[in-house]
């Protein structure tokens, strides 16, 4: 990447007339200029410690789009289903950044149309902490210098092998060209919700994989998914949030099949993975990318019914240090269900929830973290989602729920009567 602009950044306190400490911060950043072509650019966000310390999610977003957001980062990681369709699988920020303040957003392939006005915002609870402005140009890169005359080889005898070892060379780089861009090929599949696995799917262009390699999974935020390596799979080494959830099958290095399946997969595991194979003296052989996608969690109920179930599905044995909480993000924060020390916490429940909740026994044995919410209202209908906490393991699932009035289902159950009765209507007029 070539900056081509000066980047010139000041910060601004607005509570400093007024001693208000919870004031938000501004800090507006002058120009970033890059050339179009270039493989990534980094949008700087950098914020002190006491607003990174409470904050709760950090959003970029672009206002002069008609959807804004470019990039979510929430304490549980990245939540992209709200994301701008022309920034997918094209940012990305720190996998702790939330923990050290750099909330800088890395954008790939940085386009022409990418030109704007960029705003990096840390919120605690909903709540705007401090903004970031920056101003990105992308420019078209400038045309070449003129091409030099042609400069002629001698001719000289023996023709015809020059020509011969030309065309070998070609075809040579050619197939090595093919096979380097078959590397590169990223493959998609798609999971439903409630699936007990997905398998990302990866075959090795190196066979047999030579004694002592090593084959590694990654997230996009390189975090470790799965180390496999001299007939083990390396599991204290994975990042929480995968340990205990993936397997990959035998004799890796006879079969060539590197193909890893991933347990209970939820709406969080929507990523791009990355397979790579080395060597013994830690020299890359080949690499592959599977893109996984998840539909989202959604739920629906009339309200009047008795319960209703949100469901989470996870791995059995949870730690036995493990917090459970259930909360509701959107329209409003709140906690809904909390569960620590092996117990159920009703004194840190929202009162809106305060006996209507209710988690099955032994959870942490069975992996089973599903949500029964007695007598649901339309004032219940929100994004929920359930958190699991330890040293030892992370899990994370979201939930949409939606409960429909009794009014709104009876209007619409006759709006689709009115139109099963037009073709008759018409017939009976013919």
């Amino acid at each position: 990447m070539r900056a081509v602009g000066v980047l010139l950044c000041f910060s601004v306190f607005t509570g400093v007339f007024m001693e208000d400490k919870e004031a938000p911060r501004f800090q507006a950043c002058l120009g970033l200029e890059v050339y179009e072509g270039a493989e990534s650019v980094m949008l700087p966000c950098q914020v002190p410690e006491d607003v990174y310390r409470d904050a709760t999610a950090v959003v970029w977003d672009r206002k002069d789009l008609s959807i804004p957001t470019v990039h979510l980062r929430l304490q549980s990681g990245d939540d992209l289903t709200k994301q701008n369709v022309i920034y997918f699988n094209r940012t990305s920020m720190r996998a702790d950044a939330l923990q050290t303040g750099d909330l800088s957003l890395t954008l790939r392939n940085p386009i022409v149309n990418d030109t704007g006005t960029y705003t990096c915002t840390t919120r605690r609870y909903g709540q705007d902490q401090s903004k970031t402005h920056l101003q990105l140009k992308v420019a078209e890169r400038p045309p070449p210098g003129p091409t030099p005359p042609p400069v002629w080889p001698k001719v000289v005898s023996g023709v015809l092998v020059p020509v011969v070892l030309l065309a070998v060379g070609f075809g040579v780089f050619m197939y090595f060209r093919y096979k380097k861009l078959k590397n590169k090929e990223v493959v998609q599949v798609t999971a439903e919700p409630g699936d007990e696995s997905v398998v990302l799917t990866c075959r090795s262009t190196v066979q047999p994989l030579p004694d002592g390699a090593k084959v590694e999974w990654k997230d996009r935020n390189e975090r470790k998914v799965h180390v496999y390596q001299k007939d083990s799979e390396q599991a204290e080494k994975l990042h929480r949030r995968y340990r205990n959830r993936t397997e990959m099958k035998k004799d890796p290095q006879k079969t060539g099949d590197l193909s890893l399946t991933l347990k209970y997969p939820t709406n969080t595991d929507r990523d791009t993975y990355t397979c790579t194979v080395y060597g013994r003296e830690g020299k890359e052989l080949m690499e592959k990318q599977v893109e996984l996608k998840i539909k989202e969690c959604q739920v629906e109920v009339v309200e009047g019914v008795e319960s209703v179930l949100l469901p989470f599905k996870t791995t059995e044995n949870l730690p036995e240090d493990s917090d459970v909480e259930w909360k509701r993000h959107e329209p409003e924060y709140m906690k809904v269900y909390v569960y620590e020390n092996g117990s159920d916490r009703p004194d840190k429940q929202d009162d809106h929830y305060r006996g209507r909740t209710e988690m099955k026994k032994d959870l942490l044995n069975t992996g089973d973290l599903s949500l029964t919410l007695g007598h649901p209202t339309v004032g219940d209908s929100g994004r929920y989602a359930c958190e699991v906490n330890s040293k030892g393991a992370w899990r994370y699932k979201r939930v949409w729920l939606t409960v429909k009035g009794r009014d709104q289902v009876q209007d619409q159950a006759e709006d689709n009567n009115t139109i099963e009765m037009i073709p008759l209507m018409d017939q009976q007029s013919a």
